[in-house]
């Protein structure tokens, strides 16, 4: 949030959610949770690049990511104990509220 503009960010993932398919997720979901807005806007820049994502999937830990400033204590605990039931709750309001398909994206504008 800020001034101008306020994200927020819901998963809606197209294939069955497991703990090795939901790393960036989960990650994402960590640092909105933990960090102040300008570690959060450079940690999501870094975490939305191509080659961060193939160094995941590869078995590099999220925790390699983390940017100067983040508190990487906070993020780290928070991302070990965040279950995938609530990457399920955000696919189920996708599919069941936003009647968007499984992998689909939207963009959900609510202005002033």
């Amino acid at each position: 949030t800020s001034s101008h503009t306020r994200v927020g960010i819901l998963s809606n993932p197209s294939s069955k959610i497991k703990e090795d398919n939901t790393a960036i997720a989960r990650g994402i979901l960590a640092a909105f949770l933990t960090q102040n807005n300008s570690n959060l806007r450079s940690f999501l820049s870094k975490l939305s690049k191509e080659e961060t994502a193939k160094s995941i999937a590869a078995g590099t830990k999220i925790v390699k990511f983390l940017i100067p400033g983040m508190d990487g204590d906070t993020f780290e605990k928070k991302y070990n104990t965040l279950g995938l039931d609530l990457i399920k709750t955000h696919q189920m309001f996708c599919q069941e509220v936003l009647k968007l398909l499984p992998g689909q994206m939207a963009v959900v504008s609510n202005g002033r």
